[in-house]
């Protein structure tokens, strides 16, 4: 598809102002779900996210769209966690877009997630679109807020939409302020491959998927890629894009946001940052990656019996495809036996991979 006609954005705000309930009336106006299967927080894929209902991992989309002009456009949308101890998850989805929809709640206002996740926005030069959302509301002060986005946060209130996400009022417009104020993919400098990994999952049966954003080039099934950083080559098996499902395609572009499959079973050949290039004709230059992660909040985590360490250590290195924030080295204590010091960017952070070990891995840690 011509570039000029796909557009890379994010939902970024701070926690509870309605990124994933606009994703989801984004997802319905595409016609990606139907009526029979729509329920709320759709891209938020596991339990523990829809129990506590906050977005934990960033989750892509691809949306098709035909503008007022006619025309038809591909908009990869990446709904972004709103808590401070995931903002690891929104740098890497900033990284993969050209623009981002900055949501506010009408009745709250600007808060520190706003400021903190429009900064890292800045800071990638992405075009910023100011959303209030919430505007349904009795307490809603939309002129307070406008006020806050001309004098605070220094963006023009002229151009913010305004929507409520609840009811879908004014997602219309912001479809096609998307279309006009976000810029399509910059042209690529050659035709070398050069693919972000941006995200990554293990699939019991293919290995580990790799989710990428396609900066040059293409990629098809067929073809020997290599990891730039870690120096592995794999045969791609499959390519495709993100429609709610894995959905697979003839191949990923320039502009692109897709998965591919490569049949990966060794996981630490798999880094977040890395660069995806072809083995017979490679890049002569990386894409920038990602700044290392700081964790703040270390605990170290032991199995509850001892002979299960290398199923913990199994468990750990699968959930670090999915969690790159997640830091760990082994150690080892008289009482405990062996285990792992782990680093970790807040309680919420620690609270929630201890939670997802015990569920997706049946491992009870101590």
């Amino acid at each position: 598809m011509d570039t000029k006609k796909i557009r890379n954005f994010c939902i970024i705000a701070h926690i509870d102002h309605g990124k994933s309930t606009l994703a989801d009336r984004f997802i319905e106006k595409a016609s990606l779900v139907d009526s029979r299967n729509s329920m709320n927080q759709i891209l938020d894929s596991m339990d523990i996210e829809r129990e506590r209902g906050i977005t934990i991992k960033s989750q892509a989309v691809t949306l098709k769209y035909t503008a007022k002009d006619g025309q038809e456009y591909v908009l990869n949308l990446v709904d972004t966690p709103g808590h401070v101890d995931f903002s690891y998850e929104v740098s890497r989805a900033i990284s993969s877009c050209e623009g981002a929809l900055l949501l506010i709640d009408a009745t709250q206002g600007v808060e520190a997630q706003t400021l903190a996740n429009m900064y890292m926005a800045i800071d990638h030069n992405l075009e910023i679109i100011p959303v209030i959302n919430k505007i349904d509301l009795p307490s809603a002060d939309i002129e307070g807020v406008k006020y806050q986005i001309d004098h605070d946060l220094g963006l023009d209130s002229d151009m913010s939409v305004l929507v409520s996400a609840k009811t879908g009022q004014g997602v219309d417009e912001l479809f096609e302020a998307i279309i006009n104020y976000i810029p399509s993919p910059a042209p690529a400098k050659d035709d070398k491959l050069r693919a972000l990994i941006f995200d990554s999952h293990y699939d019991p049966y293919r290995g580990v998927i790799v989710n990428i954003r396609v900066f040059s080039g293409q990629i098809k099934a067929g073809q020997d890629i290599k990891f730039m950083i870690s120096g592995g080559t794999y045969r791609v098996e499959e390519t495709g894009l993100f429609k709610i499902k894995l959905e697979k395609n003839d191949g990923l572009y320039e502009g692109d946001v897709g998965y591919i499959n490569a049949g990966i079973k060794n996981i630490s050949d798999v880094r977040i940052g890395d660069t995806i290039t072809l083995a017979e004709d490679p890049a002569p230059d990386a894409l920038e990656g990602f700044k290392e992660v700081k964790p703040v909040v270390f605990s170290s985590i032991y199995p509850v019996d001892s002979n299960d360490y290398e199923e913990l250590l199994y468990a750990i290195e699968k959930l670090k495809l999915n969690d790159a924030s997640l830091v760990f080295e082994p150690e080892s204590s008289l009482a405990l036996g062996f285990g792992f010091r782990c680093g970790f960017l807040g309680l919420l952070h620690l609270e929630i991979v201890q939670e997802r070990l015990y569920r997706e891995f049946d491992m009870d840690v101590v």
